[in-house]
C-alpha cells in the first residue's frame, strides 16, 4: 500500500484551515498512530516553535516519520511572500524558507512551498515575479540538498495564486529554468479545479512528482466529495510513485472521522 500521512497544525491563524489535527503536537502524533498513518506532515508557526528533540521523541514513541514540513505560516502568520514588491519582505520570506528547510532537513523531511510563492499583479509584473520565484527556488534547492532532501513546490488553484496552477506549467517552468532538486506536490483538491484530467496530469509529471495531498474535490477527506479515485490510483501505480499520500483536508465532520475516512480510502484504492 502507498505510504500515508496526516496533517498536524499548530498555527492558530490556520485554525479553520484544511488540516486534520490542530493544537497539541503530542496529541496529534498519538492520533495519527492510532489511525494507522505512516507519517505526519507538520504545519508550524516557524522553525523555533518546537524543539527538534521533542519531535524526535514523539517520532520514536509513536513509530512515525515526518513526511514533510509546510511553510505556509510564512504567509498566513507572518505575511511573507517570495514575490512581494518590497525587497525587505522578499528577503524575510527567503530567510524564513531557508530556516524551515533546515528544520525539516534535520528530521529527514522536505519542506513545501505553497502560499508563500505569492502572485503577480499591477505592482509586480509576471516576468519579474517569476524571476524572483526562480531565484528563491534555486536557493531553496541548494539548501535542501545540503540536508539530503528534495524541496517541494506546489502549484495552487487560480484563487490562491496566478503564477502556476497546473502541474504541466509548473514542471515546464522548473525545466526551462534548469532548477534541480525540486519536485512537485500534486494536491488533488487544487487539481480538481485546474486540471482537465488529473490522472493524465500525474502520468505526465512522472519522476517530478514528490508529494501528494490526498484530498477530495471539496477539500474534505477522500470519499466525501466527487473525485473518481480509481484512475488517480492507477496513474500513481503506473508511474511508480513511492512518496506519501498526505491528508491535507478539513477536519469534517470531525478530525477523527476525517482521519479514518482518509486511511480507509487509501487502503481501498491501493489494496
Amino acid at each position: 500500500m502507498m505510504l500515508s500521512a496526516v496533517t498536524l497544525c499548530m498555527v492558530p491563524e490556520s485554525s479553520a484551515g484544511p488540516f486534520v489535527f490542530h493544537g497539541d503536537l503530542g496529541d496529534g502524533f498519538r492520533k495519527a498512530a492510532e489511525h494507522g498513518f505512516d507519517a505526519v506532515e507538520l504545519f508550524l508557526p516557524g522553525p523555533a516553535h518546537v524543539k527538534l528533540e521533542e519531535v524526535r521523541r514523539l517520532q520514536a514513541e509513536y513509530g512515525l516519520v515526518v513526511a514533510a514540513v509546510g511553510t505556509g505560516a510564512g504567509m498566513v502568520k507572518h505575511r511573507l511572500s517570495l514575490t512581494d514588491p518590497d525587497p525587505s519582505t522578499r528577503n524575510a520570506a527567503r530567510i524564513f524558507l531557508r530556516e524551515m528547510i533546515r528544520f525539516g532537513g534535520e528530521l529527514g523531511a522536505p519542506a513545501i512551498l505553497g502560499s508563500m510563492q505569492g502572485r503577480c499583479d499591477a505592482s509586480t509584473p509576471r516576468a519579474e515575479a517569476l524571476g524572483w520565484l526562480a531565484d528563491a527556488l534555486r536557493e531553496a534547492s541548494d539548501e535542501a540538498r545540503k540536508h539530503g532532501v528534495k524541496f517541494i513546490y506546489e502549484p495552487l488553484n487560480r484563487y490562491e495564486t496566478n503564477l502556476f496552477n497546473t502541474a504541466s506549467s509548473a514542471s515546464g517552468f522548473l525545466k526551462s529554468e534548469q532548477i534541480s532538486n525540486v519536485v512537485l506536490l500534486a494536491d488533488l483538491f487544487h487539481m480538481a479545479i485546474e486540471e482537465r484530467d488529473i490522472a493524465d496530469s500525474l502520468r505526465s509529471t512522472g519522476d517530478l512528482l514528490g508529494h501528494v495531498h490526498w484530498a477530495d474535490s471539496n477539500r474534505h477527506a477522500m470519499g466525501y466529495g466527487h473525485t473518481d479515485v480509481t484512475p488517480i490510483a492507477n496513474a500513481l501505480i503506473e508511474i511508480g510513485y513511492g512518496g506519501y499520500l498526505s491528508a491535507e483536508v478539513l477536519p469534517l465532520p470531525d478530525a477523527d472521522a476525517a482521519a479514518a475516512r482518509t486511511i480507509n480510502s487509501i487502503r481501498e484504492a491501493f489494496r
